[in-house]
């Protein structure tokens, strides 16, 4: 079971781009949480609290009891953390969203998938250990939420896998997700075939030279000199 992280919060009035400036000035963090048939609540939560309880959390998915100041009265609400925008460049915490749930209430969220040992294929035939799912979609009583789905993979040999029917889930937790969804699997290694070099590609490419006919070079018996070119001496006579 996934253990409920306190946080306060208080009821905000103002919304707009112009209150959220003032509310980060201050420190703080807009929020809002929803629930069953009630209207949703803006809030403002610590900004430090809420980077403090998520670097924590194995996950961005968990249960919170939120502690709400309104006015002069408090109120506390078991809720899910539902989503987190994050900066994209500063990574700051922008907002935030909850989910009330009620102890009876069936919730469903997202729980991370962790890898215990190292697999047989990959420690003894360097086989690749891939992780097609990182987060599996249960559903589940508050009280039964998990942290973390652990899944052994050291009897995982090359061209094996654990499907979702394969995992053994946490008492009240089920899942909906496709049973025959590969979770993980160790793929054979990647084997680079280098070309062989044929005799003829190591000799290299046969020249061709043009060999000129003697007969074409040697001009005809009796033709006529090239223009241009000195008439030949007759021969001496002895």
């Amino acid at each position: 079971m996934a253990k409920q992280q306190k946080l306060t919060a208080v009821t905000r009035l103002e919304t707009g781009r112009s209150a959220v400036n003032k509310i980060k000035q201050q420190g703080l963090v807009p929020a809002v949480v929803y629930g069953g048939h009630d209207k949703p609540i803006p809030l403002t939560i610590n900004a430090r609290e809420i980077r403090n309880i998520l670097s924590h959390a194995t996950s961005e998915h968990f249960l919170v009891d939120l502690e709400i100041t309104d006015g002069g009265n408090k109120t506390n609400r078991l809720a899910l953390v539902q989503e987190v925008q994050h900066h994209p460049l500063k990574g700051e915490v922008l907002h935030v969203d909850f989910h009330a749930v009620k102890a009876d209430e069936v919730l469903h969220a997202a729980i991370p998938v962790e890898t215990t040992g190292e697999a047989a294929g990959v420690k003894n035939f360097g086989g690749i250990l891939e992780i097609s799912m990182h987060a599996l979609e249960v559903e589940c009583l508050p009280k039964d939420l998990p942290e973390l789905i652990t899944l052994d993979v050291s009897a995982l040999g090359v061209g094996d896998a654990i499907h979702v029917k394969d995992i053994k889930f946490p008492e009240g937790v089920s899942s909906r997700i496709d049973p025959d969804l590969i979770v993980v699997r160790v793929s054979a290694p990647t084997v680079e075939i280098e070309p062989v070099a044929t005799a003829e590609a190591a000799a290299g490419p046969e020249v061709i030279k043009e060999k000129k006919d003697d007969a074409a070079a040697a001009p005809a018996k009796g033709a006529a000199p090239a223009k241009g070119a000195a008439p030949a001496k007759p021969a001496d006579k002895k």
